[in-house]
């Protein structure tokens, strides 16, 4: 779709583009010629360096060459002693500084005599550092007509005198000139050799080396020449700052380059020489693509080709030099295209700036003309902005001379009006967060925008409309009067809405009425009405509207009317959504809680009066006008928060096991085992009967024998009835009372029957960790078996690092139903490991409500349902939190936790304590830091413990209570570190 712009852009954009699109036009036709004119001069600058190049080596080859030819005539070739070369000395110091170029002068015997003149510091580093400070010439001798062959290092100053005569024996043993390849080369050719320019070996630079066979055939001359000036005459030949230019062999070997250092390659590895770098080794981005160029040139004399390379365009050339020599040498060039071009990109900004000056000149003009023209235009554009950003401050006013611009100003302030009214009631509905109250207000504004004199709100429901909610224009409002109306008998004017499934307006007839159930004069004065079906996204009707008046309605209010009830039913349908899903989530965990109540009578009711407490505490704590809780409050989302998890606080026990929670007795599991001790003691008892009665048999008295059963049955029913007051428990155990257990635990039966018959498959698992016994077995009365050791699964434990932050002491064993073990409990009936089993269902409940997929308001459930078993000192658990790492709201549910436990009648192992009795445990409780003392003040003073007791407990439990003594005896809080 085409986007529209204002007229003045138009008008001001057809005159600018029509100057851009001349000067753009101009600039690319001077553009075009320049750098046209600027490639060819670069390919003229390649040539002129080639030349220059090529200049620059016979300024370095050719005075070389006529010293070479010279001293092949010289008498040092034919000199046959150390002593009578040295007389040539200043002639070869003449030659050799004849040509800055040239590095040494040497000979080459036929007997393998060496004798060579050479600059300090054109060899090796290593060589230069052995020479003395002032020497400036090094001469090199190899005799070999001596007995042992001599090798001298002579070095002389400027004037030829000799500073230091080194001997180096190792130098005439490694080194032969007879098999070098220029004397070799020499010997075989008629004239003059030059060896293609190579790395020497010992100085690391690029050079060339002349040689001539010596007058007489005895010896041949050579000359070795740097070509290192070379890079510094490419250097100055740069046509560009960023220009890049080396001399190269046929293999693309760099032999001249302005940074000397890149071209040699250093050894990969001890032992192996340094090499000249290839142009993709040299580093220079530019010249790497050439390398195939040159390679394959077969003979050209000059090829231009483009590379890419660093994000640039460059222009690159090769052209061979034109030598005498055979040896194939090439200048290679890049040049940047933006330094090429620089020229022509000058031009076209100086086109671009002129450009810009006719812009800058003529947009003023131009814009002040189409300003003139739609001004008016943009007046409306501003006020579609100002809707656009829903200010509906002010009306549109606008005076123009052109008729359209004042036709559409008006239509536009209609609009706007309209649009206000629509943002008003959708913002009024979206904020409005009970679906009771959301009826009327949606109704009420409803009649307000359409200008109606009273209006009902009907919900579908089956097949009729039930009235919630009814309002007129004067005030009264109320829909208890009104009568269900039938979908199929709903009158003339709503049922034709319905059957069309759209807004119908037009005149009431008394069938309307009638159909309505509308009597009395506050209906009947109403001549005319609008029926509007409310239909949702699936076109489901969920409820209908009708709006009445003396007035017949146009069609724009009831377009209106028509877009005002989509938007309503969307909502209507929304809120009603919303509010179904409260329900159902406030009803499911109520279902929970009374699931978890039902599970066990010990707990029952107590998960719907924790959340009742905490909602009363809280409620004391919004109330408050001084104190520390004076500025507390809570939002509706805060309630709703607390509510859910004062009502889920213990969802953690429905992991727990009944017989766990149930435990009335020591031995008690899915059964109480004390009825296996018990007939324990009854085999013993029969054993004694059956030996006494076989004693008898035997010629014993049976006076004395039946004495004796009489002594063993009184002593076996005392000892089971020790046992059997163990079992029952108790706030100690002393001692003896654990000793005598001991005593009587080892007491022996003889079982005869196998008892890993019939038994679960975990069961007989444990069992199989030992060896079975042979029978018949003589067993202890009471024993704690390795089967009795229940293991805890690795998924049982967390980690001290776990991302819940449990901080619990996990004991090694999931039970340990030993039976000297469960008796032996000190204080009540449960082990440690089953204490930590009922623990743990606050560890469970934590687990449990962090996986839900709370929303952003309730994410702090599972904090406040999993702190009423934390102190405020730290000890408590599962996370031993502190007071100040506490929400209130979690530490008000501690309160109410302990206060519902202590006053619960419904616990079948206690009877409900006093309301005194409980609040004194309660202030020991906060000395000793276990719960907040602020929120416990708070709870007193606001009557809190009095209004939950006449709610929830029996009138005899609520005794005298004397707050101002509970209150005086409260510790302050602990500082808060």
């Amino acid at each position: 779709m085409r986007r529209p712009y204002p007229l003045h852009i138009h008008i001001s954009t057809l005159f600018l583009a029509l100057i851009v699109g001349v000067c753009a036009v101009l600039a690319g036709i001077g553009y075009r010629l320049s750098s046209s004119l600027l490639q060819s001069s670069a390919a003229g600058l390649t040539s002129r360096i080639s030349q220059e190049t090529l200049l620059e080596m016979r300024l370095l080859i050719d005075p070389a060459q006529m010293a070479t030819r010279l001293l092949s005539q010289q008498s040092v070739s034919r000199a046959g002693s150390l002593a009578q070369r040295l007389q040539s000395l200043r002639f070869l110091r003449l030659a050799l500084d004849s040509s800055p170029a040239l590095s040494s002068l040497y000979v080459g015997y036929d007997d393998g005599d060496f004798f060579l003149l050479g600059r300090i510091g054109h060899g090796s580093a290593d060589e230069s550092a052995r020479a003395p400070s002032a020497a400036r010439y090094v001469v090199q001798s190899i005799e070999r007509t001596t007995p042992v062959a001599r090798g001298v290092f002579m070095y002389f100053d400027d004037e030829l005198r000799l500073l230091r005569q080194d001997d180096r024996p190792d130098y005439a043993a490694t080194y032969d000139p007879r098999q070098r390849p220029w004397f070799t080369q020499a010997r075989n050719a008629a004239g003059l050799v030059e060896t293609p320019p190579y790395l020497f070996f010992s100085s690391r630079r690029v050079g060339t080396t002349l040689a001539h066979i010596a007058d007489g055939g005895r010896a041949v001359v050579a000359a070795d020449i740097l070509l290192h000036t070379l890079g510094e005459a490419l250097a100055r030949q740069k046509v560009t700052p960023a220009t890049a230019i080396a001399m190269v062999n046929g293999e693309g070997r760099v032999l001249a380059y302005e940074e000397a250092r890149r071209m040699v390659l250093t050894p990969a590895a001890d032992g192996e020489r340094a090499s000249l770098a290839r142009l993709d080794e040299l580093g220079v981005p530019a010249l790497g693509p050439v390398l195939d160029t040159v390679r394959n040139m077969q003979g050209r004399q000059t090829a231009m080709l483009a590379v890419s390379a660093a994000g640039q365009e460059w222009r690159a050339s090769v052209d061979r030099l034109l030598l005498e020599s055979p040896v194939e040498l090439y200048i290679v060039t890049a040049i940047p295209e933006e330094e090429l071009l620089a020229g022509a990109l000058r031009l076209v900004r100086h086109s671009a700036l002129a450009t810009l000056l006719v812009l800058l000149l003529t947009v003023p003009l131009t814009w002040g003309l189409a300003q003139a023209v739609s001004r008016s235009l943009g007046s409306l554009a501003g006020e579609a902005e100002a809707i656009r950003h829903f200010e509906f401050a002010r009306p549109i006013v606008l005076d123009s001379s052109i008729k359209e611009v004042s036709e559409l100003a008006q239509t536009m302030d209609g609009m706007k009006r309209t649009i206000r009214r629509f943002v008003d009631i959708s913002q009024a509905v979206a904020a409005e967060q009970d679906f009771d109250r959301l009826l009327p207000q949606l109704l009420a504004d409803t009649l307000k925008t359409a200008g109606a004199g009273a209006a009902i709100l009907y919900l579908a429901e089956d097949d009729e409309l039930q009235p919630a909610a009814a309002l007129q224009h004067a005030g009264q409002a109320g829909a208890a009067g009104l009568a269900t109306v039938g979908i199929g008998r709903s009158g003339p004017l709503l049922g034709a809405a319905l059957a069309a499934r759209a807004a119908r307006s037009g005149r009431l007839l008394a069938d309307d009425h009638a159909a309505l159930g509308l009597k009395g004069t506050e209906w009947l004065q109403f001549r005319y009405g609008i029926a509007v079906p409310l239909l949702n996204r699936s076109t489901e009707l969920v409820g209908a509207m009708m709006l009445f008046g003396n007035s017949e309605t146009d069609a724009g209010r009831l377009s209106f009317v028509k877009a005002l009830s989509a938007s309503a039913a969307v909502s209507l349908e929304s809120k009603a959504l919303i509010k179904a899903q409260k329900d159902l989530f406030a009803a499911f965990i109520q279902l929970i809680a009374a699931a978890i109540d039902a599970k066990s009578p010990y707990t029952g009711g107590h998960c719907a009066r924790v959340p009742e407490l905490t909602r009363m505490l809280a409620d004391a704590a919004c109330a408050a006008n001084s104190g520390p809780y004076r500025d507390f409050d809570l939002s509706q989302d805060d309630r709703e928060a607390l509510h859910v998890a004062a009502w889920l606080h213990d969802c953690g026990k429905v992991t727990t096991p009944e017989y766990v929670v149930d435990k009335a007795t020591k031995l008690e599991s899915i059964h109480d085992r004390i009825h296996e001790v018990r007939m324990r003691f009854e085999v013993l008892k029969r054993d004694a009967e059956i030996a006494c009665l076989r004693a008898v048999a035997g010629g014993e008295e049976a006076a004395v024998a039946e004495s004796r059963l009489l002594a063993a049955w009184q002593q076996l029913d005392d000892d089971f009835a020790f046992v059997a007051r163990c079992n029952e428990g108790g706030e100690s155990m002393a001692e003896d009372d654990v000793e005598r257990l001991r005593t009587i635990a080892a007491r022996t039966w003889l079982r005869t029957l196998d008892d890993r018959l019939g038994i679960a498959r975990e069961e007989r698992l444990r069992k199989e960790s030992g060896e079975a016994a042979a029978l018949p077995v003589a067993e202890p009365l009471l024993a704690d078996k390795p089967e009795h050791l229940v293991p805890r699964r690795q998924q049982d434990r967390f980690p001290e690092n776990n991302r819940w932050g449990f901080r619990m002491r996990i004991p090694e064993l999931l039970y340990n139903r030993g039976e000297i073990h469960n008796l032996s409990v000190g204080r009540g009936t449960l082990t440690d490991e089953e204490r930590y089993k009922i623990n743990e269902h606050i560890i469970q409940t934590l687990m449990m409500l962090s996986q839900l997929p709370f929303p952003k308001h309730l994410r702090q459930v599972p904090e406040i349902a999993g702190g009423h078993h934390e102190k405020m000192d730290g000890s408590g658990y599962p996370r031993q939190l502190r007071r100040d790492q506490m929400s209130p709201l979690a530490r008000m549910m501690a309160i109410a936790d302990i206060f519902e436990a202590l006053t619960a009648i419904d616990r079948p192992y206690k009877t409900g304590k006093t309301l005194s009795a409980a609040l004194a445990i309660m202030l020991r409780m906060q000395q000793e830091q276990h719960i907040d003392g602020e929120l416990f003040a708070l709870f007193l003073r606001a009557g809190v413990h009095l209004e939950y007791a006449r709610k929830f407990m029996q009138p005899e439990q609520i005794d005298s209570v004397d707050v101002d003594a509970l209150l005086a005896g409260l510790e302050p809080p602990p500082a808060t570190v």
